[in-house]
């Protein structure tokens, strides 16, 4: 049976007010506690936690954190990107960060801006070249234990990424499976837009993939090295890895739903200058790292990016000269395009950044998604919610973010979407929706509201719970 999508309205219920850009939203029972608390990881380093009322900082690492927002007018794609509780962080304390690193702002790998030019194969077939000197900065993936005094403490380092340019690291990165146990990474392309290296289609490369980690391992290497490929990484660490899928331009995290004995998963890829998209996937086969530095590996999860853009070619846009109203498209990779077109993976929804229908919406940016499972808000229930950045639409401030959901179909064909209306009334101040999360069964859904676009704008954001 179809269920129609129809137009749901809900409520937001503020929780917390006057914090930095929220970048992860989590629950997780603290040792000692039998009940929840509402996590919030923010873009400058801090983490705070909401239990019985009470705000607490959980841990602040801001002196860790790269100097954010220095060249770009404020605004910044690095910093505190992930946070994910192991699933025994109740008995063993454990937990995981992901971040960008103080002091380690490099020149980046291209001098000036990509543009790509079908015409030009040289800025179709361009290399990373001179990686250790040409990159921007560096991430890491460390694993952190709740001591008994309640003060973390940093354990071990499970990964140092070299990141080409500043963004599409990634957000709300981090996120343990219920399927397999292991921990998830979702890395973006490394950015620039048009991922000018192709990194997400190499499979050697670390970038534009989604990462199963298996913590339990227990691999400790002092100080490991900084890497950008699979075969770079020492062999116990390795031993710890495999890959689920490739074709990633930039994911906003990961997000599960049991169906039966089994998991559908759910991954968002921000697009580049068309559509956003959702992909849905529940039979995968993950490749142990071992394997891939050995020999090609085949049966990985394809995104189809760098040449698709959701379901549709990448295209390089420009400026119809006869008719200023319209646009020209060109297929930016044609040959990408032919290449992965049976091997990629159809998005299960996808939205345009300029859509003419009416009941929909002109988005901007994919910043979350997540499984409904709950019964108070019924429209909702089983279905898959998703948050965009801000309404595509030249219209002067205050901006408004935008809430919507779409659901599997028995006939696995792509999917429409609906919106989901609020009734709060932000007033004159711009509302952009940064970040969605879910508690631990994913009854009650959390919405991370900022007031600006730029990181050093700071004490902006807002936790909502949506609410019936």
């Amino acid at each position: 049976m179809v269920r129609l999508l129809i137009k749901v309205k809900v409520g937001l219920r503020p929780i917390v007010s006057n914090i930095n850009l929220p970048t992860a939203l989590k629950t997780a029972i603290l040792p000692g506690d039998t009940f929840e608390s509402l996590f919030i990881a923010t873009q400058v380093g801090e983490i705070f936690y909401v239990g019985n009322g009470m705000i607490k900082t959980f841990l602040d690492i801001r002196s860790r954190i790269i100097k954010l927002g220095a060249s770009r007018g404020g605004y910044d794609e690095r910093g505190l990107l992930g946070l994910a509780f192991h699933p025994g962080f109740h008995y063993n304390g454990l937990f995981y960060i992901h971040y960008s690193v103080a002091g380690t702002q490099g020149p980046g790998a291209l001098q000036e801006p990509f543009p790509p030019n079908p015409c030009d194969p040289k800025t179709l077939n361009l290399k990373w070249e001179n990686r250790e000197n040409q990159y921007d900065h560096i991430d890491t993936v460390e694993e952190w234990i709740l001591q008994s005094n309640d003060q973390p403490q940093k354990r071990r380092t499970l990964l140092n990424l070299r990141r080409p340019f500043f963004n599409h690291n990634g957000v709300n990165s981090l996120n343990f499976s219920p399927e397999t146990g292991n921990l998830t990474l979702t890395t973006g392309d490394g950015g620039s837009g048009y991922d000018p290296f192709n990194l997400s289609q190499n499979d050697m490369e670390i970038a534009g993939k989604i990462i199963e980690i298996d913590v339990d391992k227990g691999i400790f290497i002092n100080n490991p090295p900084v890497v950008t490929r699979f075969d770079e990484l020492p062999l116990p660490i390795q031993e710890t890895l495999s890959v689920i899928a490739k074709g990633v331009r930039n994911a906003p995290g990961i997000t599960f739903q049991r169906f039966y004995n089994q998991y559908i998963k759910y991954v968002g890829n921000v697009g580049q200058d068309l559509v956003e998209s959702i992909f849905s996937f529940v039979h995968y086969k993950p490749i142990p790292v071992t394997l891939l530095t050995q020999t090609a590996q085949e049966g990985f999860i394809n995104f189809g990016w760098r040449g698709w853009e959701g379901a549709i070619p990448t295209s390089v846009i420009k400026d119809c000269s006869a008719n200023p109203t319209l646009d020209e498209k060109t297929i930016v990779y044609y040959n990408e395009a032919v290449k992965t077109s049976v091997q990629r993976l159809q998005p299960l929804t996808s939205y345009f950044h300029k859509d003419p229908r009416p009941n929909k919406f002109e988005g901007s940016a994919l910043t979350g998604v997540q499984v409904y499972s709950g019964n108070e808000i019924p429209s909702l229930t089983g279905s898959v919610v998703f948050t965009d950045f801000a309404r595509n639409e030249e219209s002067p401030p205050p901006k408004r973010g935008i809430l919507a959901y779409t659901h599997v179909t028995t006939d696995c064909k792509l999917n429409d979407f609906s919106v989901i209306e609020t009734d709060y009334n932000f007033g004159s101040e711009s509302a952009y929706y940064v970040s969605l999360g879910a508690n631990l069964n994913q009854t009650r859904l959390y919405l991370g509201v900022y007031g600006s676009m730029n990181v050093t704008d700071f004490n902006q954001g807002t936790i909502f719970e949506i609410v019936p």
